[in-house]
């Protein structure tokens, strides 16, 4: 492990320390941000292919609101190997890990840092990974905050139109089409420039490329409720699914990908949040609104925020505190919002960027829909 560097940051509060972890598939560049509180999990993210957590998570993580969040939680950025700022240059030959691998390389991290649990956030191919490691390791999972996953691998359809793609196209253009939908690279706003610009220039690029090749083979995240098949595998905590409406990802997420999540999420619920007004990047266009789902699914889980609303006049709210309530991960219809009670598991769709409260609201009601 190396510790590279400590960083102050908003107010002289946050402490951030990078490290370089050895792993059983090799290294990994993680980033804590504050330090850990008593036995609450820490939140871990992990960015999508073509960024790193700095393009991926900044963004969300400097919202004003967001950090009334994160003063309760250690948070934790992995970056994919190879893809942080600066990156070293993978040498010819070397075999990227698998996205199989690159979930079984998170249990290294939670160890070194003697994390109980996490609760993870994931874009893009970030999601698959932390979908694929709470599949794999479900006892350190504790919630999932997926935005803009695909749940399914592709088809030869889709690989040859990748393939072509990568033929006509530069990289950063190639990875942009999957980050952005056609409507936004038509814009070309200024997030959408800023963005191809950083994936050229902070990004390796031939460690890139090697991470976008095996995020396109990647296979199905072959789930099965228990009782359907043999040895059928699924998540067992609450996972929020978040898309933009207008996402390269909404056809894949919205009811398709609710369907192949959520009926197959046994214990406790998926919800989804259809984010109006949003393209592919919710994340950095609209934090605000991603900010307070987020808050919204921490209490469902039972952590208790009472936050400060920056919205209200100064010193009419108190101070942010935020207590643990017991939780179980036996099924059953009794209200989550117990505090001794379990889960039950639902799976709902909020189109209404207004309304981001109904995900973890229905979460902790007394049903059971399927998809």
């Amino acid at each position: 492990m190396r510790e590279a560097g400590r960083y102050t940051g908003l107010n002289g509060a946050i402490h951030i320390i990078e490290h370089d972890i050895d792993t059983p598939y090799g290294m990994l560049h993680v980033v804590i941000r504050g330090a850990p509180k008593g036995n609450r999990p820490a939140i871990l993210t992990y960015h999508d292919v073509g960024m790193n957590h700095k393009l991926c998570f900044n963004t969300f993580f400097n919202f004003e609101d967001m950090q009334e969040i994160t003063k309760h939680f250690v948070v934790c950025h992995v970056d994919a190997p190879g893809q942080q700022s600066n990156a070293s240059q993978f040498p010819a030959g070397y075999q990227f890990p698998t996205m199989d691998q690159l979930a079984a390389m998170l249990p290294s991290v939670i160890q070194h840092f003697g994390f109980k649990s996490v609760v993870g956030i994931g874009v893009g191919a970030g999601s698959y990974v932390l979908a694929k490691f709470a599949l794999i390791f479900p006892d350190l999972v504790e919630g999932l905050v997926l935005i803009n996953i695909d749940p399914c691998g592709k088809g030869w359809i889709d690989w040859a139109a990748t393939k072509l793609s990568g033929l006509t196209s530069s990289l950063p253009d190639t990875v942009l089409s999957h980050i952005c939908s056609q409507e936004e690279l038509m814009n070309n706003s200024e997030v959408v420039q800023s963005l191809r610009h950083q994936i050229g220039a902070n990004v390796n690029q031939t460690n890139l490329q090697l991470f976008w090749n095996m995020y396109n083979s990647r296979r199905d995240l072959e789930m099965n409720r228990p009782g359907t098949v043999a040895n059928a595998k699924t998540i067992v905590c609450p996972v929020m699914l978040v898309v933009g409406d207008n996402s390269p990802a909404e056809e894949g997420v919205g009811w398709g990908g609710c369907c192949v999540l959520s009926c197959n999420t046994f214990v406790t619920g998926c919800g989804l949040l259809q984010m109006a007004d949003s393209g592919g990047l919710p994340q950095i266009t609209q934090p605000g609104k991603l900010t307070e789902a987020f808050k919204y699914f921490l209490q469902g889980m039972g952590y208790i925020a009472y936050l400060v609303d920056r919205r209200l006049s100064a010193g009419t709210v108190p101070s942010a505190s935020m207590t643990r309530l017991a939780r179980s991960r036996t099924a059953s219809m009794t209200s989550a919002s117990s505090v001794d009670g379990p889960r039950p598991r639902v799976c709902t769709q909020t189109n209404s960027s207004d309304s981001v409260g109904q995900v973890t609201q229905n979460i902790s009601q007394t049903m059971e829909v399927s998809c």
